[in-house]
Order: structure tokens, then sequence, then C-alpha cells
């Protein structure tokens, strides 16, 4: 069941009471088990004791709260799992629960609330749970620069307390002080926040739709942000200044929702920087020391002008998304790792005005059936274009010339099924070709002969070819001779080249197998 959540801001629904209903029983073994419904405003979970259970809680509770001994109903020996005494007990049970909510309405006391799981459901329970643990081991976690995994429901629960504007400590006990957390968050580097798919534990929760704010977070350094909903985050600009590596997945519609969330308030923004020009009705700062950006995994479908505020980034990754067109990447000029694998871009056209510095391009899993733009990404030492629709060999020459390419993967496309598939690959790199790895295969020296063997027979069909012709040569020659000479007069006279008469040299990106 999906359930409601509580917005930012100052306006706040007053409280509502917390309530336990027992609503069922199940037999286990040899005992009855109790199953518990417990509701806090819209959030509701399910806890399941036997009567032993509740036993043990009142006695805990006699003696440190001094409530009446004959609350709780009598213990039955005889037919102590009849249908009829489990009914009645059921009612009864309630009616126990119920009282001692009414008797502590403000902060449970810590038994009552453990035994309600207040410690993973309820914001007070959840908040005092988390501040003992950091009280605990905080400096330790701290000390030894490890990721720090938080739920958004932790999250949730801090902001809420937070907005509340309530003592930090409620409870009394100074290991429960909502200040143990936010000394920890505010010296914290590494932060992971993963939620749920679904209902989260035995609760009606949906944690992927809560809204938390991060501002409690001061000096990130890396964050990790799975399953929850972007538009719902807040505060994670605080940590633009130190934040280097993020990474947001399972979470996000758009790359504003996670660059730019305060854009939203704006009709028109630049960058902290621009040179403005036309309206603008807000300057956003930048992500200042942001290098690596992990937004996989999302739906996103549009590379937008938010780019423009991580002007340092070096590895962005888009893999797994619905991105149709390679756009703004030419603000980044950094830039030199790019993940778009498994999306849907079908053209590449243009490509190289805006990927200029790119040494890893990973494109598989597209639409792609040409590789033209990729001619020259003359930085590119790395291409992933397996999984694609590429058929034709002559789309190899287009990244055939680069200079610096090493790694080429290209499995899983048609042409990769054609006969002597690899040596008519490899062959379109010319000399580079033994520098050439493809499909994570290095080349061989049978491969390589192979492929100096297809280079001699397409020499030598050129050749035939010219001798073949010869009006062709004649009139190449005449124009030659025809052409006047212009030079400085101070300038000795020189023979006009003839090396138009000649054999042309094969170039890599010339199609030596184009007659096989």
């Amino acid at each position: 069941m999906a359930t409601a959540t509580r917005s930012f801001g100052p306006e706040r629904e007053v409280e509502p009471a917390k309530e336990a209903r027992v609503v069922g029983s199940e037999l286990v073994d040899t005992y009855t088990v109790y199953i518990i419904q417990v509701t806090d405003g819209n959030h509701e979970w399910t806890v399941k004791h036997r009567y032993s259970d509740f036993h043990d809680l009142h006695e805990k509770l006699v003696a440190e709260r001094k409530i009446d001994k004959n609350l709780l109903p009598p213990k039955k020996i005889i037919g102590k799992n009849s249908r009829s005494l489990v009914e009645k007990r059921e009612k009864d049970l309630e009616v126990y629960l119920q009282t001692l909510l009414a008797t502590f309405p403000g902060v449970a006391p810590r038994v009552l609330a453990h035994f309600l799981h207040f410690q993973f459901y309820e914001i007070n329970g959840i908040t005092a749970a988390l501040a003992e643990e950091l009280f605990e081991k905080g400096e330790q976690l701290l000390g030894a620069g490890e990721v720090f995994a938080i739920r958004p429901l932790q999250l949730y629960a801090i902001t809420e307390q937070l907005q509340q504007g309530k003592p930090t400590c409620a409870s009394g006990d100074a290991k429960t002080d909502l200040g143990h957390i936010l000394d920890f968050t505010c010296r914290l580097k590494y932060l992971k926040v993963s939620g749920t798919e679904g209902p989260f534990g035995t609760s009606n929760i949906q944690e992927q739709l809560l809204p938390f704010d991060l501002s409690i977070f001061k000096s990130l350094h890396q964050v990790e942000i799975s399953h929850c909903d972007a538009k719902h985050i807040r505060g994670l600009v605080a940590s633009k200044l130190t934040l280097a590596t993020m990474s947001v997945r399972f979470s996000a519609t758009s790359m504003k929702e996670v660059l730019v969330p305060e854009a939203s308030e704006f009709d028109e923004w630049e960058p902290e920087g621009t040179a403005l020009e036309g309206p603008v009705t807000a300057i956003i700062p930048t992500w200042q020391a942001l290098t690596t950006l992990d937004l996989s995994h999302n739906s996103i479908s549009t590379i937008d002008e938010s780019v423009k505020l991580i002007p340092k980034l070096e590895f962005l990754d888009l893999s797994h998304n619905g991105v149709l067109v390679v756009d703004n990447l030419q603000h980044l000029y950094n830039l030199v790792h790019l993940d778009l694998s498994y999306n849907r871009l079908s053209s590449l056209e243009g490509v190289h005005t805006k990927l200029g510095n790119i040494k890893t391009l990973n494109l598989a899993g597209n639409l792609l059936e040409s590789l033209s733009g990729l001619h020259k990404l003359y930085s590119l030492v790395n291409l992933d274009l397996s999984n694609n629709r590429i058929e034709q060999m002559e789309e190899i020459r287009s990244i055939g010339s680069l200079p610096c390419l090493e790694h080429v993967a290209l499995l899983n496309n048609p042409l990769s099924i054609i006969p002597d598939y690899r040596t008519k690959v490899l062959a379109q790199f010319g000399e580079r070709t033994s520098e050439v790895c493809l499909d994570n295969t290095v080349t061989t020296e049978k491969e390589l002969d192979t492929v100096e063997v297809l280079k001699a027979i397409q020499k030598a069909k050129e050749v035939k070819s010219k001798l073949s012709h010869p009006e062709k040569k004649v009139g190449e020659d005449c124009r030659l001779s025809a052409a006047p000479c212009i030079r400085p007069s101070s300038s000795p006279p020189t023979v006009a080249p003839t090396s138009a008469s000649l054999p042309q040299p094969i170039l890599s990106n010339q199609g030596i197998l184009g007659d096989e």
C-alpha cells in the first residue's frame, strides 16, 4: 500500500497519535504469535510477538515506570492455544498496548519503543537509535574513512525531527541526543544512501518517495544515491565545494533534478561566472570539485544544459538511460571518459564537435548503423561499439584512421558474423594493425600475416586497374604539364612533381577489401 509523504516547509500538520491494534494471530509450533499493526500518521507496520514477550515487556515497565501490575491479562496454562482464549486475549492485549501509548504520548519508554519496532519505523525511535550508534562508533567510523551507509527513511526522520523544533534529546538519555548525528554528518566524507524498490520491511513506507535534506552534510567528497526520488532530495548543494564523486542511480528523470534542484524555482538561470545575456533570474554556483558523475540506470532522455555546472568533470556515466542525442557536452572541456551504452542513440553526426578530448567512449547497446561522426576523435583510445546494428565493413573506415585508437569492440553487430571478420576489420587500420586490440583479443601473428596478404592483393588490384586505363593516366599527365608554375622571382627553377603519375600509396582509410 502506498503512503503519502510530508513535504518540506514551515507549515506542519499536528503530530497524530500512535495506535497499536492486534489484528490477528497464528500458531507457530506449540505457541501462539499475535500480529500487531502499529500506525503512526500515514505510516503503518506489523510486529509479531508471543504472550511471553508481552509478559517480559510488562515486568520491565512495572519496574522502570511503575505502571499497574494488573494491566496485562494474566497467563493461562490450560487451553492457552484454544480459539476462544486466543480471541479474547487479542482484544485484551490491544487494550493493553493502547493504554501504554496513551500513558506515554510523547516519547515512549525505550523498552516499549523497541517492542513496537519504533527504532525501524518511527521518527523519534529511528533518530534515537542512530544517535546512540554514532555516539558509540562515530569517531571510529570517521577515522577509518569508510563509506557510511544510511537509509532514506533515516534521513527523512532526521529531517522531520529537525523541522519539529523539539529538544534534541527528548528521551533524557544523552546517548540518543540528535547532536551526535549532526556532529558526525558535518564531518563525514563518504556517504551511501540506498532505498528499497517496494515497501520497507513490514511497513507500507515507500522509501523511494520520502523527502529528505542532505544539507547536514558539509564535507562530502563522495556520495552514492540509489532508489530515491531525486525530486524530493534537497541540500546536496551544500557539498558543492568538496564533492568530487557523485552517483545517482534508479532515482532521476533528468540531469537537472540532480545538478540544479534549485533551478526549478526560476524561469531563467546561468552558471556562476557566465557572461550574462538577456534576462536571468538566478546565478547558480558550479560544482567546483566534481570530476566523476554516475547517472546510470535512470530515465534520462536528454543531456541538458545543466552540464554547464560541472566544468571540471572528467568521467561521465549515462549508461542504461533513454538518451537520444549527444548534446551539450562541448561544455565539458575536461571530459575524457564517457559511457553512453544502452541508450537509444541512432546517429553520431557531429559528435566530434562535442567530444574533442575524449579518450574512452562506450556506445554499446544502442541503435547505431553508421559510424560517421567518429572520424575526428583524434584522442580516442578505447571504443566499445558492441551490440549495435553495424552491417557494412565500410563503416569501419571512419575509425580506421584514428591515430590513438587501441581497443575496439564490435561483437554482436551484423558485420561480426561475416567470414574473416577479424582480419577484415583489422585491415582497416593499415600500418597500425598490430597496435589494435579487437574485441578484447590481441592481434595474432597469423592475423597480421593475413592482413599483409590482403593489403598486397588490394595494391596489385589497384595497379592493374591503373594499367588497364592508360587514357586516364595520360590525361592526368597532360593536366600536370599544362598547369602553370608560379614562383617568386628570387627562387631557382624547380622540376614539377610527377608523383601523380606513380601508383598511389594505400591509406589506412581506403577500403582495401572493397572488391573482396
